[in-house]
């Protein structure tokens, strides 16, 4: 394998093949080890030259739109690959400078798995509940936990399963967008470009949405942004980056958000975990528990900081009831990853 494209092709393919959520290239001082993220596991797959990866480096730089010329600040860049017309991968790309070399980590986002609904979380009565809080006639619905978590694609699958059952007009605003979805209108920030969040909340409200999705919730304005529309007569989701539920409440209020706002306009937090569940012999897979805060219970917290509704279930209690019905194994109940 001279070509260094059929090099990066390789290592691709072994990825998908392997369902691998995300390829590290960690620069050592005389090569390059190569992780693959697998069930939330980072593994070694295999070292490469120094040489090598300078030639994968500029490779995937230049297919994925980032400057090859650019070594001392980080970037991003996506590209798509396709095979054989059955399967298609979106990748997200980053760099980031180091002091051996430029690191790269590749996020991979399968497009042609359908959500289904069925088989997300260990227990199907949460996301049941879920769907429940689209007969509201406005609200803002919020999803959190760390970086690959299930925050996107739990939103996705809500949203497609919604759009099947309603006639519902479907905004997203993404940067990136990480799946096309049917029968929704998907915009892609682009800041290069004059596409701000902000330009794009203001323009979607323009164009009549039941459901807007906003990718993220990054700061005051987009807040407050997402609030307005809530209020005004929209169902809208958004992800934000808390550990949990009432972190959630409390990253809102630490950003100037009032609390008569967040009463009116929040639905609910959903707080997400991937964690290993096993089932039947030898198998093993992910899915999500979540911590859902709504109702008096989420207005109980904001307006006194503490919760004592029943109701409410932390994730140390839904990793106890996983591990009591057979689907975690009894050194994964403090998971916390």
């Amino acid at each position: 394998m001279d070509d260094i494209s059929e090099i990066a092709k390789h290592i691709l393919h072994e990825a998908f093949r392997n369902n691998v959520t995300d390829i590290h290239f960690h620069p050592l001082e005389n090569n390059v080890t190569i992780y693959f993220r697998i069930l939330g596991k980072r593994k070694q797959y295999k070292r490469i030259s120094t040489k090598s990866y300078q030639q994968l480096l500029l490779y995937f730089k230049f297919s994925s739109g980032m400057d090859i010329g650019e070594q001392n600040l980080p970037q991003n860049g996506t590209m798509t690959i396709n095979i054989n017309h059955s399967a298609s991968y979106f990748l997200r790309l980053s760099t980031l400078p180091s002091l051996q070399n430029e690191s790269l980590a590749i996020r991979v986002l399968p497009q042609h798995e359908e959500f289904t609904k069925d088989n997300l979380f260990v227990f199907k009565k949460q996301i049941d509940k879920m769907f429940s809080w689209f007969t509201y006639e406005h609200g803002l619905i919020l999803f959190s936990g760390k970086t690959g978590s299930g925050k996107t694609t739990t939103m996705y699958t809500l949203l497609q399963n919604v759009v099947k059952e309603q006639s519902f007009q479907v905004i997203t605003l993404e940067h990136p967008i990480e799946k096309n979805i049917p029968n929704i209108i998907q915009v892609e920030i682009n800041e290069n470009a004059g596409l701000t969040y902000e330009k794009g909340l203001k323009a979607v409200l323009r164009h009549d949405p039941d459901i807007i999705l906003v990718g993220e919730i990054l700061d005051e304005y987009t807040a407050k942004f997402a609030l307005h529309a809530a209020r005004t007569g929209h169902i809208v989701l958004s992800t934000i980056h808390a550990n949990n539920t009432t972190g959630t409440v409390d990253r809102l209020l630490s950003m100037g958000i009032n609390k008569v706002d967040l009463t009116q306009s929040l639905i609910a937090i959903t707080s997400l975990q991937l964690i290993p569940i096993h089932f039947g012999i030898h198998k093993e897979r992910r899915a999500a528990i979540a911590e859902m805060l709504y109702g008096d219970s989420l207005k109980e917290y904001i307006h006194t900081g503490d919760i004592k509704k029943r109701r409410f279930l932390s994730f140390n209690h839904l990793r106890k009831k996983a591990y009591a019905y057979g689907f975690l194994s009894k050194d994964k109940i403090t998971f916390s990853k």
